[in-house]
């Protein structure tokens, strides 16, 4: 069966959940949504590379064991198929944005054990998006953001042509000077590690999920710089009631473009040059700031 046939992905779900799948729409693509024979509506996705959808359960299960924000149960995941609960969405509330603020505050707060750490059971080469992310760990959060998050992508962009080197420069001269931008020391938080607004997920139930994280420890002012890269609804609500459960370090607010340098040099690997320019402005206000 070859890996764009639409029936591999119901083959896949009834082997990791020993259900069968009764029924189902879309098919073309990475995600199907299918119906079991208990009645459950599931999701199963397909995985970006060798081990994404593993990395991706482990990263849904981590985030989960929190005890703190909502994501969809894993039913099962191999190297190439991850197969979760259907969220059923609807509009975005104040209220679920309020609650999402402090149930945020808290998974960060649950921790991690190092910069970089991967999810238990998790593989040290995972994914962020469709691009590769590396799961390597670091002493202190400077150092790491620069080498495990930043350069690898910025170097990927100068090979491809994307950015030129005497752009790069710009980037690596905020590397260097990460020790003095990056505020306040701070232990190494559990992020969901993408989160921008499209894997945040408004239920039907009146709550919000997180779906698709690319979860790793690391400094929770990156959640937050993500969340407003794309926008979110309600997003000041959110941030309020984040800052309120647990008050962020003094200058957060200048400090999101570095900490939003990173998925910038993501999108520019993966989508071009358009966001290649955006990633030079953040750099060039992260070091104005």
């Amino acid at each position: 069966m070859s890996r764009d046939d639409p029936e591999s992905a119901r083959a896949a779900a009834a082997r990791l959940t020993g259900q069968p799948v009764t029924g189902g729409r879309g098919g073309s693509g990475a995600l199907t949504e299918l119906l079991l024979g208990d009645g459950t509506v599931v999701l199963a996705k397909r995985g970006a590379g060798p081990g994404a959808a593993r990395a991706e359960a482990a990263g849904l299960r981590w985030l989960a064991d929190a005890g703190t924000v909502r994501v969809p149960a894993v039913r099962g995941a191999d190297d190439a198929w991850l197969v979760i609960d259907l969220v059923p969405t609807g509009p975005p509330g104040a209220g679920a944005a309020d609650r999402f603020g402090r149930d945020l505050a808290a998974l960060h707060a649950a921790g991690a054990p190092a910069f970089g750490a991967p999810p238990p059971g998790g593989p040290e080469d995972a994914y962020i998006g469709t691009a590769p992310m590396r799961d390597a760990t670091g002493p202190d959060w400077p150092r790491w953001y620069a080498e495990h998050r930043v350069l690898p992508y910025l170097r990927i962009a100068v090979d491809r042509g994307t950015l030129r080197p005497a752009e790069a420069a710009v980037v690596e001269r905020v590397c260097d000077r990460l020790p003095d931008l990056a505020g306040p020391a701070e232990p190494p938080a559990r992020l969901h590690g993408d989160l921008w607004s499209g894997n945040v997920l408004w239920g039907a139930d009146g709550d919000t999920w997180l779906i698709d994280p690319a979860a790793h420890g690391g400094h929770r002012e990156t959640d937050l710089a993500m969340l407003r890269l794309f926008g979110c609804p309600h997003l000041e609500r959110v941030l309020a009631a984040y800052d309120e459960a647990a008050p962020l370090s003094a200058g957060w607010r200048s400090r999101v473009p570095l900490h939003q340098l990173f998925p910038l040099l993501v999108h520019t690997v993966l989508f071009g040059r358009g966001y290649g320019e955006q990633a030079l402005t953040a750099a060039r206000s992260a070091l104005s700031a």
